[in-house]
This record gives C-alpha cells, sequence and structure tokens, in this order.
C-alpha cells in the first residue's frame, strides 16, 4: 500500500520513464556490483590465484538473489554499504565469501558501477533523441514550402517557412547528438586500481607481477564491456568525467527549453499547438483554456537540469588529493535527477513532435498582414520598371507605409497599403498586379533548400545509422 505520509520524488511518481528509473534503482546497483565482483573474481582466477569454479559458480547462481532488508541492517550494523553487500551477498555465497571483492576497495564496485550507469543512461538518451529528431525531420519535410512569419527580437521579420523553423530546432539537436555520442564513445572505465589508485593490494596478490596487475585491469574492462580504462586514478575516477556526461544533458536542456519556449509562443499565436486530448481541462476556471502544459513541463524541468550542471564542476573542483567523501551524497542525487528529467523531457517531446497541430489559415492571415510592407520593396522596383521615379516611389511608399501602419496600430482596422497603393496615380501598377507581387513563397529565400539540404547531409545519416532504435512507446502519465 503506497505510504501517502511519506515524501515521493515526482520524477519517479509522474515523469521519469520505468527505463531511466531502473538504471537509478537499488537492483540495478547491486547486481551490477555483483557482476563486478564476479569479473574480477574470474580474472584472478585465469591469472592464477587460488579461487575455484565452485566459488564462481556460486557467485554467478546468485547475482539477483539479493535480500535488501538484511543488507540495511548490515549497514546499520557497518556503517558501510559496501560491505553490508559483501557480507550480504556472502550469506547466500558462503563457499565464495572469501574471495569476494579481494584486493578491491569500495570505488572499485561503487565507481565502476556509477560508470556503466552513466554509459548505459547515455545510450537510453540516444535512443529517445533519435526518436524525436525523427518526428522532427518528418514535420520539418511536410511543411518545408509552408510560409510562415519569421520573428527577430518576437516583431515582424522576413518570412521563413514552418520547416525551416523546425529545422532551427534540430540543428541544435544534431550538435548535441554529436556530443553525446563522443561522451558515449569515450566514457572510460575505472577498473582495478585499489585504495589510493596505485594498485598496491593486487600487486602484493600477485607477488609483485607488474604485467599480471596490468592485465587484470583489462580483463575487466572487456568482461565489463567497455573499450577504454583510465589509466590513472586516485580512488576514485576523477570526477571532471561525471562533469563531461552532464555537460551533455545540459546541451539537451537548453535545446529542449528553447524549443519549448517557441512552441509556447507559437501556441499564443494560434499558429502552431501541441497534442490537446479529448477530455483534457486546460483551466479548472477558464473552460475554454488550451495551455501548452507538456510544452511547460518541459521548460521546467529542463531548467532543473541546466541548475543541476552546475554541481558536476563544483564537485571535482573542491575533491582533495585521492579522494574525499563530500561527492557521495551529493552525485547520488544529482547526477540521477539529471538524467531522471532529461528523460522525462525527451519523453515529452516525443509525444509532441508526434502530434504538433499546425493552423496554416493562422499562419497565412499572419503572414498576409505583414507581407504587404515587406513587399514595398518589390513594388518600388517594379514600378521603376515600368518608368517611375525611384525618389519618388520610395517616398510614395514610405507615407503610405506610415498611414497604413497607423491604421492597424491605432484604429484596429486591417492593414490597406495596397489598396493606397494601387490607388496612387504615382504608382505604375494595378491592383491585381501588385497582389501578383505578393506570393508568399516568393519571400522565404532558400528556405525549403536549406531545409532539403540540412536534412539529407546531418540528419538523415544518423536517422539511418540508429534506425534499429526508432519506435517509441511514451505514456505521458500526466
Amino acid at each position: 500500500m503506497k505510504d501517502y505520509k511519506s515524501y515521493s520524488n515526482p520524477l519517479s511518481e509522474r515523469y521519469s520513464s520505468k527505463e531511466m528509473l531502473y538504471l537509478f534503482s537499488p537492483h540495478k546497483k547491486f547486481s551490477t556490483w555483483r557482476k563486478l565482483w564476479i569479473a574480477l573474481a574470474e580474472s584472478e582466477q585465469k591469472l592464477g590465484l587460488n579461487i575455484t569454479d565452485e566459488q564462481i559458480a556460486e557467485l554467478k547462481a546468485n547475482v539477483d538473489n539479493i535480500d535488501f532488508e538484511y543488507a540495511a541492517d548490515m549497514e546499520r550494523k557497518f556503517r558501510h554499504d559496501v560491505m553490508a553487500h559483501v557480507h550480504t551477498y556472502g550469506e547466500c555465497c558462503p563457499k565464495a565469501m572469501p574471495i569476494i571483492h579481494l584486493g578491491a576497495t569500495s570505488a572499485y564496485v561503487g565507481d565502476n558501477t556509477d560508470v556503466i550507469v552513466l554509459k548505459e543512461g547515455m545510450e537510453l538518451v540516444r535512443k529517445k533523441l533519435v526518436n524525436v529528431m525523427d518526428n522532427m525531420q518528418k514535420f520539418a519535410r511536410q511543411h518545408k514550402n509552408t510560409p510562415a512569419l519569421g520573428f527577430t527580437h518576437f516583431q515582424p521579420a522576413q518570412l521563413t517557412t514552418v520547416g525551416k523553423r523546425a529545422c532551427l530546432w534540430l540543428q541544435d539537436f544534431v550538435l548535441d547528438f554529436e556530443a553525446l555520442e563522443f561522451a558515449i564513445e569515450n566514457i572510460r572505465f575505472r577498473g582495478v586500481k585499489g585504495t589510493t589508485g596505485t594498485q598496491a593490494s593486487f600487486l602484493h596478490l600477485f607477488d609483485g607481477d607488474h604485467e599480471k596487475v596490468k592485465t587484470l585491469d583489462q580483463m575487466v574492462t572487456k568482461a565489463m564491456d567497455f573499450d577504454k580504462v583510465l589509466t590513472i586514478t586516485g580512488q576514485t575516477y576523477t570526477r571532471k568525467q561525471d562533469t563531461r556526461v552532464l555537460s551533455v544533458l545540459d546541451q539537451i536542456a537548453e535545446t529542449t527549453h528553447k524549443m519549448a519556449t517557441d512552441l509556447r509562443l507559437l501556441a499564443n499565436l494560434k499558429e502552431i499547438e501541441e497534442p490537446f486530448e479529448k477530455n483534457q481541462i486546460g483551466s479548472s476556471a477558464m473552460a475554454y483554456k488550451r495551455n501548452p502544459m507538456r510544452s511547460e513541463r518541459v521548460c521546467s524541468l529542463a531548467r532543473h537540469v541546466i541548475a543541476l550542471g552546475m554541481n558536476p564542476y563544483m564537485t571535482h573542483a573542491t575533491q582533495w588529493f585521492e579522494r574525499t567523501l563530500d561527492d557521495s551524497a551529493n552525485r547520488r542525487i544529482g547526477i540521477s535527477e539529471a538524467f531522471l528529467c532529461v528523460d522525462a523531457i525527451l519523453e515529452l517531446l516525443y509525444n509532441i513532435t508526434d502530434g504538433l497541430v499546425v493552423y496554416d489559415k493562422m499562419i497565412e492571415k499572419r503572414v498576409m498582414e505583414e507581407l504587404p510592407f515587406m513587399a514595398t520593396e518589390n513594388i518600388i522596383m517594379e514600378s521603376v520598371k515600368r518608368g517611375a521615379d525611384r525618389q519618388v516611389m520610395h517616398e510614395v511608399v514610405r507615407v503610405s507605409s506610415m498611414e497604413a501602419g497607423k491604421r492597424v496600430k491605432m484604429e484596429g482596422e486591417s492593414n490597406d497599403l495596397l489598396d493606397r497603393l494601387a490607388s496612387s496615380e504615382e504608382v505604375p501598377l494595378s491592383k491585381e498586379e501588385i497582389l501578383g507581387l505578393l506570393d508568399p513563397i516568393k519571400f522565404v529565400g532558400r528556405s525549403p533548400e536549406q531545409v532539403d539540404q540540412f536534412l539529407s547531409e546531418e540528419v538523415d545519416t544518423v536517422i539511418s545509422k540508429y534506425s534499429a532504435l526508432l519506435g517509441m512507446d511514451v505514456d505521458i502519465k500526466v
């Protein structure tokens, strides 16, 4: 029965996926500790230590046989989590108990497990990021020729297209993806290093044989599916590695916050909206409202990730010599929350991008309200080609634009600039001829071509490489 009188983390209750929650679960952590103890024992056996096949078989048979209550009792007794789990494992593996954790220090299981979780967490983020990017490339292609009003300073500017604007967001994701790939490919296992990183305990076990100690480090690294291992560590792996990983999550957070903010603004303009379910309620008081709550949640979670981003910098900067323990409680909270938040953000964005609603008529209406002002240069040039004086035309357009702008802003009326120009004796163009100069697609520059080039050169390669990751079943809980 759920305890409603104790704090519950909203990341697990409301936002994050089962897959990411499992990566930071006690079962994942302590079963990984046991796999690390098995890898160590197997490697030590192969290098000549007196460890039997029977002992290793017993360890393997009990990887998931974890008595968490007994472990909690042991930790209360020892005030040491690793030794608590050494004894818990030994309870179900009495024959192997004497060789569990042989030569190792706490960081062997603690830090190596953290590195494994960081790597697997990034791989899960990669899967979800690829799916979001795939949704976005489909949307961009579909709307690459849909003219839309551009904004600089959130003031009307030259036209773009709906698809080109989506590629602005997607370009940021491409950069994030490159950073994520680099972090995954270059994350380093801590390996088998001993108490202060000198491997002294293992050198003693192997009677001073440096090559065997070096080989042990390589064997365990390979057994845990890592290509790279840190040659130099203190007791822990350098916390700079946490900084590298969380900085990637920060970058994803800043990208998603920017995109979600734009979507919120577009919803206000009634041009594009996130999906809104049939029974969804926007406001308890204002029944008509369609609030962009998913995009707002993305922004909220993204800000938290960005704030967490300072944490690993401060943690690494304040470590003393070979290690201090003031990083431990901090990292238990900060790293998990950063991953869980980014996981929730990408699930939300997958849901949003899978069902974006584009209101073409509203976009066209706003374009046509502003396009007459943008088209004035073309009108001047065409009039000069018909024999008009360029300077005279410039003044006619200037005065007419000011009057039309006054009518729009001060009187709340429609933009009548084209009617004013068509009725001017100085302008040698009819209303129909002027309207012929106002085809919106002629004002979007190379937007459609840029979309095609960008997607084919930078996005399609990512989607193709990771096509096996496509397809997500997202359950937005609230």
